[in-house]
């Protein structure tokens, strides 16, 4: 009886032992974050931290155009890609324009659900004041967010603009602090605003390159703001007040989907158009043209020329699977990473491109992890000229707890007890 008794102390002791042993490695360990499964054939999988998931503007033709307007840029949507730029960066009086800006605040509040579509704005005195195009918004009355975004899309209402503004940020200084803030962050270097509406005023101004990257935010982040700027006609106040579009492109251009107008006597005619056909969505940016029919036919010309010549083509879809890992400090959960956005290529049309992929992890990567955090970057290569044409972030697909030392615990009974 006593030697089994020992025999018994001596396997519990080696047991004891050999927990430890792993729960030491598998939580102190740290050469190895990933543990991942095969490498595709065409990936090269690194531990980099130094790519960052950015879409480049430069340009890939240059066209020649003689336009009237002082400035003009040609861009396709998705990738960023500038295919014409003149006077890009050249600093002019936006008008109406710049409430491409205020619409994005709005549209980001609505979106993360801090504003509802059927909340009321109330006009302010100040508001009920504003000039220049207008629905003559009363002291005290009230529209719904959804009316108020027909308002400023489609006739270019600065009362409601001011109003909005107002009930954001409490005031319309303060709002004008969040667009200017904004538009830092969006890397619009030569950008000023002094108010929410676009009314001639010192130090407000912008280039057509900056409006361009503010109306690409806008589109591919807040995409259900086109269901507004594409409104041709429309009510409000129960019928009674209509609204026409300040942009003829809606209703006579194929594809025109937006996005903003906007003319005063100093800034002339601006216009910022986006237009889609068979999922290729192209923003061209005209300023300053000496009249409203001029800056139509410009926009017309720069859409024309991309639609005849230009074609996206999707390289990898959101949601692709890169592949299957488990993380170290967790002993139970496996996940996939995939790829956060869609990676597309903006082609000359009837051309094609052979791509390989280069994947690369962060080096940091430890449970916990949360649902959709970033843990690397894929980049799409052009085989033949070793160029990066598209970039997505890759993210986790579930959340990952970290395990805890019973949870290790219990891994190794089965690993060391069940499967013996």
């Amino acid at each position: 009886m006593l030697k089994i008794f020992f025999k018994r102390k001596y396997v519990v002791a080696v047991l004891y032992l050999i927990s430890l042993t792993f729960i030491y490695t598998s939580i102190y360990a740290s050469s190895y974050i990933f543990y991942p499964g095969k490498e595709d054939s065409n990936s090269i999988i690194s531990n980099s931290t130094d790519k960052t998931d950015e879409s480049s503007i430069s340009a890939i033709a240059t066209p020649e155009f003689s336009f009237q307007s002082e400035a003009q840029i040609l861009m396709e949507a998705s990738t960023g890609t500038v295919i014409y730029a003149n006077n890009e960066n050249e600093k002019l009086l936006p008008a109406s324009v710049t409430k491409v800006m205020t619409l994005l605040i709005l549209m980001e509040h609505i979106d993360s659900g801090n504003i509802a579509y059927t909340d009321k704005v109330t006009c302010s005195a100040n508001a009920s004041q504003m000039g220049g195009s207008q629905i003559w918004f009363k002291e005290g009355e009230t529209l719904t967010i959804d009316e108020a975004l027909k308002a400023i899309c489609v006739v270019s209402a600065n009362d409601v603009t001011v109003a909005i503004a107002e009930m954001i940020g409490g005031s319309e200084s303060n709002f004008v602090s969040m667009m200017n803030e904004k538009a830092k962050e969006l890397g619009m270097e030569n950008t000023h605003f002094m108010n929410s509406h676009g009314i001639d005023e010192d130090n407000h101004y912008t280039t057509a390159k900056d409006i361009a990257i503010m109306s690409r935010e806008l589109i591919l982040k807040h995409p259900d703001i086109l269901k507004y700027t594409s409104i041709w006609m429309d009510t409000l106040r129960n019928g009674t007040f209509a609204l026409s579009s300040t942009n003829k492109l809606i209703r006579y251009y194929e594809g025109a989907t937006g996005l903003k107008t906007g003319s005063t006597s100093l800034a002339l005619f601006n216009l910022s158009a986006t237009a889609t056909r068979n999922n290729t969505t192209f923003i061209s940016v005209i300023m300053k043209a000496p009249s409203s029919d001029i800056r139509l036919q410009e926009t017309r010309q720069l859409l024309d020329y991309a639609f005849a010549n230009y074609e996206t083509k999707s390289l990898c879809e959101k949601g692709t699977i890169i592949e299957n890992i488990k993380v170290n400090k967790n002993v139970n959960t496996s996940t996939n990473i995939v790829v956060e956005n869609n990676i597309t290529a903006l082609l000359q049309k009837g051309t094609n491109v052979d791509v390989t992929q280069n994947v690369y992890y962060n080096q940091d990567l430890i449970a916990p992890i949360t649902k959709n955090q970033v843990v690397g970057t894929i980049d799409i290569i052009n085989k033949a000229t070793g160029e990066t044409i598209g970039s997505s972030n890759l993210v986790i697909e579930q959340e990952i707890p970290k395990s805890s030392i019973l949870d290790y615990l219990k891994k190794m009974f089965n690993v060391y007890i069940i499967n013996v």
